[in-house]
């Protein structure tokens, strides 16, 4: 499901940051890794969503608790609720969203999973234009948005569980294949991709090996060609193709990861 880029720093490495020499470098990558943890979970719980059938949107284990539209639709109102207090920015309301909860519930499963994307989108949107984490209102509104991601996936995927099915984190990885490449075809891929200010891609070539490092350092990783344009790490569970413009020339590429598309322009 394609979505906008965020400032994502860690994106193809392991967590573990490189030590930053700047306090304006720490506060980047701070705000980063909280962008990075909100990705994950906001991914997770749109994929949940998305494999659950429509026709058990109106289930919850018991009487007491929310049903799985009215969980999508409340995660909606909450995302809205703390990345307004996080950004200081408002999010435009329609007449829509002042209808009951239990009237937005039964909404269509489509009409639901759009509207908690549209949510995320306009956290990421909040987060991009956050540059540290400068007082305690900022980092406990962060720690809450993370929270409130983690404890509602962990929530709808006890929900599946129960209805005999997989949670996205528990399905296996999709096993794929690499190809070889010549080194003439690998260099054209050489160069830096900046995916969002303070976060870029390094590729570099070494022997016959493409591979790629995050701006904020660790060993580079290697990746491996699917086709003439698509690569995979063996790492994580992260692709990159590589975009091309009309005489052949690589301009950019495109980041995939957990759910996510993000589209990163070549600078050098």
């Amino acid at each position: 499901m394609p979505r906008r880029p965020v400032l994502l720093i860690a994106l193809v490495l392991p967590a573990t940051l490189a030590a930053q020499t700047s306090q304006a470098a720490s506060s980047t990558a701070v705000v980063a890794q909280f962008v990075r943890f909100a990705d994950i979970f906001g991914s997770q719980l749109v994929a949940a969503f998305d494999s659950i059938p429509a026709a058990r949107y109106d289930y919850r284990p018991t009487p007491a608790q929310q049903t799985i539209g009215h969980i999508a639709q409340h995660l909606e109102n909450a995302n809205y609720g703390l990345c307004e207090r996080i950004g200081k920015v408002k999010h435009l309301r329609t007449a829509k969203d002042s209808l009951a909860d239990t009237i937005k519930a039964r909404w269509p499963k489509d009409t639901l999973i759009a509207r908690l994307e549209a949510s995320l989108r306009f956290c990421d949107t909040v987060l991009e234009r956050l540059d540290a984490v400068n007082s305690a209102e900022v980092a406990s509104l962060l720690l809450g948005f993370q929270t409130d991601l983690a404890e509602h996936y962990s929530q709808i995927s006890v929900y599946m569980r129960l209805l005999g099915m997989l949670p996205p984190t528990a399905l296996p990885p999709r096993r794929r294949t690499p190809i070889d490449l010549p080194a003439s075809t690998l260099g054209r891929y050489v160069g830096t991709y900046e995916l969002a200010k303070g976060s870029e891609l390094a590729i570099t070539i070494r022997g016959a090996e493409l591979l790629v490092q995050a701006s904020t350092g660790g060993a580079p990783v290697r990746l491996w060609p699917e086709s003439a344009t698509d690569f995979f790490v063996n790492e994580v569970d992260a692709q990159i193709t590589f975009t091309p413009d009309s005489r052949g020339s690589v301009t950019g590429l495109v980041l995939h990861q957990y759910g996510r598309n993000r589209p990163a322009r070549k600078i050098r």
